[in-house]
This record gives C-alpha cells, structure tokens and sequence, in this order.
C-alpha cells in the first residue's frame, strides 16, 4: 500500500448524477423484461439507487433476487447483467449501487465499509418486500466479486435472505488485511498501517481523503489478473461506464483501514440451514477465496468451478456464466 495524491475533480464528476430510467447500461436490452429506477434508504440513512428488473410474464407474488457487484463497479455493469438475465428466467431482481459509490448517496465519495455494504444488501431486501410483485419470504441475494464476501457476511446476519450465490468472489477483508494468498507479513501489514494512518493526518489537514491513483492505467509488467480486469473495465466494447470507480476513478487511499481488522466471513456457518452456492472460474486468481468459504461453511453449500474461467470471465460471458444453474439453485430454495 502507498499513499496516494488527491484525483483532479473531473475524475469524480460522474460518480453521483441524478438518476433516471435511460438506459445506460454495458448490455443490451431485454425485451423479455420491464425495467425501473427506485431508490430506497439503508440502516443509516443513505438513500441507494437501483435499477430493478421485472420480468413480463410474472406472477402477483414473484420470488425476488438482490444483487451488487464486482467491487468498484456499478449497477450498469456486472450485477445489472445478472439481474437482467435472473429476471428473464422469472424472478424479480435489483440490482444496486453500494453506498458513496455511481448513483447511490453517500459522502465522501469512493469509500466502502465491511459493514455498511453489508447493511446495503438488507436495505435492498426491505426494498424488494416492500414491492407488491414480490413474495417477501422468497427473497435471495446474488454477490459478484467483493460484493460475494459483502453478500454472504449480510446472509450470515439477515435470516430473510433465504438462499446466496457469490460469483467470482473476494473476501475483501482478507485480501486487505493479509494480502493475495495471505503473503503479507506482520511487518508489512504494520508498515502498510502505519502509511495509511499517516495518510489519515494528511486527509485531516486538508479536510477531505486523498484518492489515487487511477485504477487500472497499465504501465506494462503488471500481473495477468490485473491485465484482466483491465480489458473489462477499460473497454467500452466490453464494461466500460463512466461511474465505476474501476473505469476511469480510484477509492479513497484509506479505504482499506475498517477492512483489516473486520473479518467479513467469521460467521459463514450461521447461514445454514439456508443454502449457499459459490461459483468461480477454474482460472481464476481468486478461487483460494471461495474454497475458503466453502471449507468453512455448514451445509448446504455448494461449490461450482467453471472449467477455464478466469476471474473476469464470471463477469460478462454469457455462455460461461453458470445462469442456468443459478436459476435452477433459487427455483429450488425461494
């Protein structure tokens, strides 16, 4: 970790806009489905702002399924494309911005919290059983990316959401806190503290937190992984959106300070006997994430590898994309 400089303000601009039902997205438009802006409140008082997608052909009472995700993304990009498909397969399906992040409120700006992105997930459960198309006692959440660990540390703590799939997951607590493959040493996560609360004084004499630098602007030699998401998120062809904080922006420098001593998975064995379903690629950097959580999980669970998936794949390859087995997953437990 380093401290970083401050972005120039256009860097931000596009971050927070008035929401409105254009369609924006990095996927095209079902005609299968009907779509709509709704905003709702979480816990702590952050209005969120979501694009929720009904399916034409729907029941009065529709089991519902709320979904976030990959983490620096929003809701026009990976878990839009989710909801999107889910809802063309039946169910009711919302898909948010986490707080202080594309569309949803929240200050300052790009900055996550191991639990106010937990409290987002309950706050789109409310959301969604309070819609009259929606059966409140078949309600499911769907988690792509950091927002896996998110969805199952909400699952853990949330006894209506009754059954969890986390896609390509990462468990940012463990990834801040211990680096990738827990190789991070007593001495440098010290070192790495040390940095980020000299950083704190830094965003005190200023009156507002660094940011920086650009996610994802390649210099050459950097791991394949992060090439990988590179070709996603820099990609109009592909995920491009001018809100994702992995496209064009950056977190805050200390962003990673309540992840590192705020376990998000200490009580994955609490959601049984709800059912968990884990899917990651075969190639992926991150699978350790989700055998982890598998390992440490009660039943039922269920671990799906894609064979020859990368982690990036499980974000918008439609023929990769296990829907078919997630759909069979919630018809059977909603």
């Amino acid at each position: 970790m380093s401290i970083g400089s401050s972005l120039p303000s256009s860097a931000l601009a596009q971050t927070q806009s008035q929401p409105n039902n254009e369609w924006d997205k990095t996927f095209a438009k079902s005609d299968k489905v009907d779509h709509r802006k709704v905003t709702f409140n979480n816990r702590y008082g952050i209005t969120l702002v979501a694009d929720l997608y009904l399916p034409k052909d729907r029941a009065d009472k529709s089991p519902a399924i709320a979904l976030s995700g990959p983490y620096g993304a929003v809701k026009e990009q990976v878990s839009g494309l989710y909801a999107q498909t889910m809802a063309e397969q039946g169910f009711v399906a919302l898909a948010f911005d986490p707080s202080y992040t594309g569309e949803s409120g929240g200050e300052p700006r790009h900055v996550s919290s191991p639990d106010i992105n937990t409290e987002d997930f309950s706050a789109a459960v409310d959301c969604l059983g309070l819609l009259p198309e929606v059966d409140r006692d078949r309600i499911g959440i769907i988690g792509i990316c950091g927002w896996g660990g998110m969805a199952l540390n909400a699952a853990a703590v949330d006894t209506r959401i009754k059954a969890v799939v986390a896609s390509t997951m990462y468990d940012m607590s463990r990834v801040m806190a211990k680096g990738y493959n827990d190789s991070t040493t007593k001495e440098q996560r010290q070192q790495g503290l040390e940095q980020l609360n000299q950083q704190r004084w830094l965003d005190a004499e200023q009156g507002k937190p660094a940011s920086g630098p650009v996610s994802l602007e390649l210099q050459g030699g950097e791991p394949q992984f992060v090439v990988e998401y590179a070709d996603y998120y820099k990609s109009k062809a592909r995920g491009f959106h001018p809100r994702a904080i992995n496209s064009n922006s950056a977190w805050t420098v200390t962003n990673p300070l309540s992840f590192m001593n705020m376990p998000l998975l200490s009580y994955i064995s609490d959601i049984a006997p709800r059912p968990i379903l884990l899917v990651h690629g075969e190639k992926a950097h991150s699978r350790y994430f989700s055998e982890t959580a598998y390992a440490e999980a009660s039943e039922p669970k269920e671990l799906m590898i894609i064979e020859g998936a990368n982690h990036t794949d499980l974000y918008d390859q439609v023929d990769i994309i296990p829907f078919d087995k997630m759909t069979g997953f919630f018809r059977q437990h909603l």
